[in-house]
């Protein structure tokens, strides 16, 4: 019912910024909340942001918190991570996921995008 298509993503510097989208296409995607997860090579995937159906409500994670900041144009069906002050832990495969819970385990998730590459260089 919902598609889910990343962009956004590529190679900076620590301490350079970028902004990861995520466009939606589908019947309800407007009435979903979106999560951003990351997983790097060897890792478990991580929570990273929660975006509520309206907009009006987040969550994020301690990790990312003051750095990283999630908003939604629905009217474009779009979701959007800006970036800032990257760090080289940061870099990992960043995917949004959209469902009906407010919750951030990547299992209650029902529709996935495939992902947009984030490295940043020391």
């Amino acid at each position: 019912q919902v598609q889910l298509v990343e962009s956004g993503g590529g190679l900076v510097q620590a301490g350079g910024s970028l902004r990861l989208s995520c466009a939606a296409s589908g019947r309800t995607s407007t009435y979903y909340n979106v999560a951003w997860f990351r997983q790097a090579p060897g890792k478990e995937r991580q929570f990273v942001v929660l975006i509520s159906a309206s907009g009006g409500n987040t969550y994020y994670a301690d990790s990312i918190k003051g750095r990283f900041t999630i908003s939604r144009d629905n009217a474009k069906n779009t979701v959007y991570l800006q970036m800032n002050s990257l760090k080289p832990e940061d870099t990992a495969v960043y995917y949004c996921a959209a469902g009906r819970n407010w919750v951030p385990q990547s299992d209650t998730y029902d529709f996935w995008g495939r992902g947009t590459q984030v490295t940043v260089s020391s």
